[in-house]
């Protein structure tokens, strides 16, 4: 039986949680009761203020508040003004980080995946336990390599090259 992820499992240093997400269950209850599931292929960690490529790298700002916020927040964002991201906020409450959902094996890509399960704004700032979008634990186990993140060309050099990119092997 698969068991939601809560609080807990969020507030943890946002490395530990981005690897720990691969191979989980993302579930989005659409308005008709349906349940949409896909499973975790790959994510990505963005670790505070002093990662160039994390969005709060220059402070909090309207756009980056929600990363502020107590582990488990959604932060969804519109990139080229086009595609939905979807970020799960971990670790402690006023330290921003947060954990890019990359891409699930039926959805290979952060827009698509989002495209999928209809995620727009509209969850920003939400509980990735409370509401209509929430992970899930199936018992599903897999071995998990780390990568460079990519689009990340605005952060500097070193941290485009940390291997905080976590995937499905």
């Amino acid at each position: 039986m698969a068991k939601k992820l809560d609080f807990e499992f969020y507030q943890r240093p946002c490395l530990a949680v981005a690897k720990a997400l691969v191979g989980k269950i993302l579930v989005r209850k659409t308005p008709t009761g349906e349940l949409l599931k896909l499973r975790i292929a790959e994510t990505e960690a963005y670790c505070g203020e002093e990662d160039t490529a994390c969005h709060a790298h220059k402070g909090r700002t309207k756009r980056t508040e929600v990363l502020y916020q107590s582990a488990g927040t959604i932060y969804v964002y519109l990139c080229y003004g086009m595609h939905w991201l979807l970020n799960v906020v971990t670790g402690e409450e006023e330290h921003p980080e947060a954990v890019l959902i990359r891409a699930c094996v039926e959805a290979p890509g952060p827009g698509k995946l989002t495209k999928a399960l209809s995620v727009t704004g509209e969850l920003n700032r939400g509980c990735i336990w409370g509401g209509e979008l929430w992970i899930e634990d199936d018992g599903f186990s897999c071995e998990v390599v780390t990568d460079k993140r990519v689009g990340i060309a605005y952060a500097d050099q070193e941290d485009q090259d940390k291997p905080w990119r976590f995937k499905m092997q």
